[in-house]
């Protein structure tokens, strides 16, 4: 049976001054398949998605829908037409009910006044039909990022969706949640509405991809079928290198012991005992739940520490403010860049300066401040973090995912530390500027200073850890090192209710 083109784009192409974003590029979606759009940060995947969702226009070349040539003015226009797409930024308002969200600028009438009970009955009815779990009175800022994307989801359904783009739509999700974005992912394509998605998490393909487009530097670099090819040849496409060439052969020359927990409690982790060393990359792995962030933010006094001791380099810290753990020489990386790590409304270099005199850097006796030397010092670490010069003065919120998590390590290097604890350090990076951040945590393993890489990204904890924690149901289910670090006896350790360490 011939297949039926949904989409089709040729020669598309997008000119901002001194910048080619998208050059020349075909690509096509058929009826009932899922397209993967894949390449690093700045390859061109955002454009092209926001001309076919109607946000962009393109400088040259066609966009088509079921063969007819359109031209979109705006996002509405594009979803009149039957394209939506749920961006990786919401458009949700917080500050009303689901109903009321799902139905803005489609709300009920009866008469001159907005039919609310209305409303909630077929949000209800939508929910029931789509199957997610939702209260259609509920205010949405309550909702979990999840049950957001399954409202913003809803949204497409007011008119007639032949095509859904989703933009790296499992990068907060739990593992269940993701089962039941696939499942919903798989219902669609029965009804035959093709899929375009973006997501940076290549293990993902192989349960939903048919095929997949690689881009790079604003390029089509080729169209592949999911089913003859796997996630090296795909990484080589994106990046023009092998996939062994990303991860970096990490020395390993243990020393001492630099912190301590034991028998550490906190919400939703019992008992934990471990031991942080020089020298060495501590991974930490589990399913997300396990507790792998808890026990690690309690530790830095984050949440709060409900039995147990830490210890840092040799001194009890168990009940010690995150300020004083700080300044002892323990940095904690968090894994949300834009609610705990930067300052969006700040410039990259502005970022680098607050820790740099956090730090003391540059800052006299009498409090004065030598900007001269903060400066100079903020550009050295942003030459050291690999952030090019053109984005040091913008504003971190106009910057691609990558770049704002080099910004954010880079702030690590404002302040003296002896232990780095970096979790979910790559989430919604590609894998370009993951070998840049991966280069990084190696200097710093092999300068003798201790590293924590806390991630569920299994090939990522495998790769660069000399040690590993997997942690399950809020334990520690297995300590593993040198020939035992493999996927599958980790994946066992995933599901171990008993935990190894009491």
């Amino acid at each position: 049976m011939q297949s039926t083109k949904l989409v089709e784009t040729r020669g598309l192409t997008k000119r901002y001054p001194g910048v080619l974003a998208l050059n020349g590029v075909d690509f096509d979606l058929e009826a009932g398949e899922v397209h993967v759009l894949f390449g690093e940060n700045g390859a061109g995947k955002s454009t092209l998605i926001s001309m076919l969702a109607g946000a962009n226009s393109p400088t040259e070349g066609t966009i088509t829908l079921n063969g007819q040539a359109l031209a979109f003015s705006s996002v509405a226009d594009a979803q009149r037409a039957g394209i939506y797409t749920v961006f990786q930024e919401f458009s949700l308002i917080p500050t009303l009910t689901v109903a009321e969200n799902i139905f803005l600028g489609w709300e009920p009438m009866r008469g001159p006044f907005v039919d609310h009970r209305a409303m909630r009955r077929r949000a209800h009815d939508m929910f029931e039909e789509l199957d997610f779990p939702i209260d259609p009175t509920a205010i949405t800022a309550s909702l979990s990022r999840a049950q957001q994307q399954m409202v913003e989801i809803t949204k497409a359904f007011h008119g007639d969706l032949s095509v859904l783009i989703l933009d790296e739509p499992t990068a907060s999700l739990t593992d269940r949640e993701v089962d039941h974005l696939f499942g919903f992912i798989a219902s669609l394509k029965e009804r035959g509405v093709g899929i375009i998605y973006i997501s940076h998490r290549i293990q993902e393909f192989q349960r939903i991809a048919d095929r997949v487009t690689v881009l790079r530097d604003g390029a089509r670099i080729g169209t592949v079928a999911m089913a003859e090819t796997d996630e090296h040849a795909l990484v080589e496409m994106m990046t023009g290198r092998a996939i062994t060439e990303i991860y970096p052969q990490i020395a390993h020359t243990p020393g001492d012991v630099l912190a301590t927990a034991e028998g550490l409690v906190t919400s939703g982790v019992s008992a934990a005992s471990l031991e942080i060393r020089a020298g060495e990359v501590l991974g930490i792995a589990g399913l997300v739940g396990s507790g792998k962030s808890r026990l690690f933010r309690a530790m830095m006094g984050l949440a709060p520490r409900l039995g147990g001791k830490v210890t840092l380099k040799g001194q009890d810290v168990t009940r010690a403010p995150t300020r004083a753990i700080l300044k002892a020489g323990m940095y904690y990386l968090s894994p949300d860049r834009k609610a705990e790590g930067l300052d969006l409304a700040k410039t990259s270099n502005d970022n680098l300066a607050l820790n740099l005199v956090m730090g003391g850097t540059g800052v006299s006796r009498m409090g004065f401040i030598n900007w001269k030397e903060v400066r100079a010092e903020s550009a050295r670490i942003a030459d050291y973090v690999e952030l090019h010069a053109g984005y040091r003065p913008k504003l971190v919120s106009q910057l691609s995912g990558g770049n704002q998590q080099k910004v954010l390590f880079g702030k690590c290097f404002g302040q003296e530390a002896d232990i780095y604890v970096f979790d979910e350090p790559t989430v919604g990076v590609d894998m370009g500027t993951r070998s840049a951040l991966y280069r990084l945590i190696q200097q710093l393993a092999e300068a003798g200073k201790a590293v924590v890489v806390i991630s569920s990204d299994l090939p990522e904890v495998l790769n660069l850890s000399h040690r590993m924690l997997v942690l399950a149901h809020g334990r520690i289910s297995a300590e593993l090192s040198g020939d035992e670090m493999v996927e599958e006896l980790v994946l066992k350790h995933f599901f171990d209710e008993s935990g190894a360490k009491a």
